[in-house]
């Protein structure tokens, strides 16, 4: 019979402390550390605590109060949620001050909101309360009502632990109410849940299993895999009260394995002390013994009430099956003054009715006959008719509730539609005139491409002819004129290919157009992707425009000083959501204080070509880091990312004229040609480009320019 209960961590989305000690640049990587932190809570707490760590270490190098608070506040929850709960004191006491200092009401409320859980965890449910007062009262202030909601949450879980089952029922619906009028989703599924908990504590299982259904079937859509282990475990417990005890080991396994990935040891324990229960009653007691005897010193260890009198009860059951009395008194004498402490009335009953059996087979009448009383009157507590009154009240508001939101819904839905239609003239006027602009620009850049290409093959022509008059390093100049040719046939097949397949897209959609093949619907579904492929091919174009610029003799490569951190954000800014999409961390990490002599333009064709590789050939959970630094007389640029990687084979045959592109992470394709103009304009720059990569763990691109020698 574990907790039950769902305790989350919501993120924090305040305004930064402003103060001179600190750069914008300090800031942001502060706030996007603890962001990353956040995020891996509910499915890794070990990342948490690792990215939470290095928020805390940089915020206090910065003089950052407001990013270390935050940090702090998150090494304390993984902190108690390992058991570390004085660490976790230690943690939340100095990001309590930290935010009174800055007057932060809401990190107040969040950190106090934490406090209350881990003393809830420890069933000092006095502290608990006090500190969701504080939070309740702030967050009633400041009218923030997802935070309001995961209060009165909270505030249910205390009185819920303490036995007051009438009281914890008005929390949760306070709070489910708020969760539906909001569509606070995930909020909605852990308060299903808590409600599914008492309806188990008082024997009404098939009404629990609706709640905990409802609750699993949102849950199962995110990657929150505390919430779902907790859930497998609580319909586990009503199959192991309805004596189906296969089908529970089966939830109850699936518990267990999601516990040990996330090393969450109360969760571990109550497992534990189940699965104890599970093969008591399949007459398999030593392993039901080890089990127990793991749950308990967890639980000791821990300091984990719950626990250890959960744990302390399932040893009295198995003594008991087993009629060995003398072994399951000490455990039920010990379970009874735990349960007494933890005030969880299930618990209470489950202690009592053990003791209850074990004084009776020592053949202690008196002392079974109180304690048989004492279970009757905890039974009918459990079972009382105003949390019966209550539930069958509050669940027809509910019924309302959700019907009165969907009706609005629906009238929200038909007013959009209307407006929609009247729209849509309009809006197929305002297609055709871009579709028609699109389709100018696309046949003016082939027109003017193809007049340079022209030139081009003049020019390698004329080359052709000098290189065949010339007498001497005959081998070399031939061997010259070949890669020229080469590369001047890959450009032709790739301008060719590149500018064919929009023209080709665009007038294959105005030929639908025509024909009326394809409704209006269908038409607006395929724009995006026709912006996409121009924007793309634009985008090509760019970028082989300047290159072929700077093979002419007369390019002006405007040499010059620029600051590397200026170039780096301008580039970095247009990619942020591009990576976003594909689950891709972006950090920039370049000193404001590097100054290069080059040409800028070169510069940032080069960081926006390798920035553009990185992010193709990474995906879900990795991280890309542009940096920088100086190295005795250059700039050393350097863009490394955490994504598929390369063999060494592959590593070789970069920077050279006939490289295939491989596909990326999401079957993007590319033309195989950005590294040769990468490496190009860094040589012409007086610089050298390098890579270093393994296949599976990342790929680093480093380049040089040199430095300014002036200030």
């Amino acid at each position: 019979m574990k907790r039950y209960l769902i305790f989350l961590f919501f993120g924090f989305h305040l305004s930064c402390f402003a103060s001179t000690d600190f750069s914008a640049s300090d800031t942001s990587a502060v706030n996007h550390l603890n962001k990353v932190a956040a995020s891996y809570f509910k499915s890794n707490p070990d990342s948490t605590f690792y990215y939470a760590k290095q928020s805390i270490a940089l915020a206090r190098k910065v003089h950052y109060p407001k990013g270390l608070a935050d940090g702090l506040v998150q090494t304390a929850h993984v902190n108690y949620f390992k058991g570390k709960s004085s660490d976790a004191i230690s943690n939340f006491n100095e990001a309590v001050l930290i935010y009174k200092q800055l007057k932060d009401q809401r990190g107040l409320s969040a950190c106090y909101v934490l406090y209350g859980r881990m003393y809830t965890l420890l069933a000092d449910y006095k502290k608990a309360l006090s500190y969701l007062n504080k939070a309740l009262s702030i967050d009633r202030q400041t009218g923030y009502e997802y935070a309001l909601t995961d209060c009165y949450k909270n505030i249910g879980i205390v009185y819920f632990s303490e036995g007051k089952l009438s009281k914890a029922l008005d929390f949760y619906y306070k709070a489910l109410f708020i969760a539906v009028k909001n569509h606070y989703t995930i909020l909605s599924a852990e308060l299903y849940n808590n409600i599914g908990v008492i309806l188990q504590n008082m024997e009404v299982y098939p009404n629990a299993l609706e709640y905990y259904k409802k609750s699993i079937a949102i849950f199962e859509g995110t990657n929150n895999l505390q919430a779902l282990g907790t859930l497998n475990q609580n319909i586990g417990e009503i199959l192991l009260a309805q004596a189906n005890y296969d089908r529970a080991i089966t939830y109850l396994d699936k518990a267990n394995r999601i516990t040990k990935k996330q090393n969450d040891q109360d969760g571990l324990s109550s497992v534990y002390t189940d699965l104890g229960l599970c093969y008591a009653n399949k007459n398999q007691y030593k392993k039901a013994i080890s089990y127990l005897d793991t749950s308990l010193r967890i639980g000791i260890k821990y300091k984990i009430v719950y626990n250890q009198a959960y744990a302390q009860i399932g040893f009295a059951t198995v003594y008991n099956m087993q009629k060995d009395y003398k072994k399951a008194y000490p455990y039920a004498v010990r379970g009874q003054q735990l349960a007494i402490k933890l005030g969880n009335l299930s618990v209470r009953a489950n202690a009592a009715f053990q003791l209850n059996k074990t004084l009776v087979g020592l053949g202690r009448v008196a002392e079974a006959y109180q304690s048989l009383n004492e279970y009757i009157d905890l039974k009918k507590g459990l079972k009382d008719n105003e949390s019966i009154q209550k539930l069958t009240s509050y669940n027809f508001e509910l019924s309302f509730a959700v019907k009165q939101r969907l009706l609005e819904q629906q009238q929200h839905e038909k007013d959009l539609l209307y407006k929609q239609n009247s729209r849509a003239q309009r809006l197929t006027n305002l297609i055709f005139l871009v579709i028609i602009m699109a389709m100018i620009v696309t046949t003016g850049i082939y027109y003017r491409e193809k007049r340079k290409q022209q030139k081009i093959n003049a020019m390698l022509e004329n080359k052709n002819t000098e290189v065949l008059q010339q007498k001497t390093d005959l081998d070399e100049q031939a061997s010259k004129l070949n890669n020229l040719n080469t590369l001047k046939d890959r450009l032709i097949a790739i301008l060719a290919h590149d500018l064919r397949a929009p023209l080709s897209t665009l007038r294959g959609l105005f030929d639908l157009l025509q024909d009326d093949s394809i409704s209006h619907q269908e038409l607006l579904d395929m724009i995006p992707g026709v912006l996409k492929k121009l924007e793309y091919t634009s985008d090509f174009l760019d970028t082989l425009l300047f290159w072929i610029n700077s093979q002419m003799e007369n390019f002006d490569r405007a040499v010059k000083s620029f600051s590397i951190s200026e170039i780096v954000a301008s580039e970095t800014q247009h990619y942020y959501e591009q990576a976003s999409l594909k689950g891709i961390s972006l950090i920039e990490n370049v000193p404001d204080n590097l100054i290069a002599l080059a040409d800028p333009n070169s510069v940032r064709i080069v960081v926006r070509n390798l920035i553009t590789n990185a992010i193709k050939f990474s995906g879900e959970n990795d991280i890309i880091e542009i940096s920088a630094k100086q190295e005795d007389n250059n700039v050393l640029i350097s863009i490394k990312d955490t994504g598929t990687g390369m063999t060494p084979e592959q590593s070789k045959k970069l920077f050279k004229s006939k490289v295939d592109s491989e596909i990326g992470t999401h079957n993007e394709s590319g033309t195989g040609m950005g590294l040769l103009f990468c490496k190009d304009l860094v040589e012409k720059c007086n610089g050298k480009i390098w890579v270093i990569s393994k296949q599976g763990i990342g790929t680093e691109f480093s380049f040089t320019v040199p430095a300014s020698t002036t200030s």
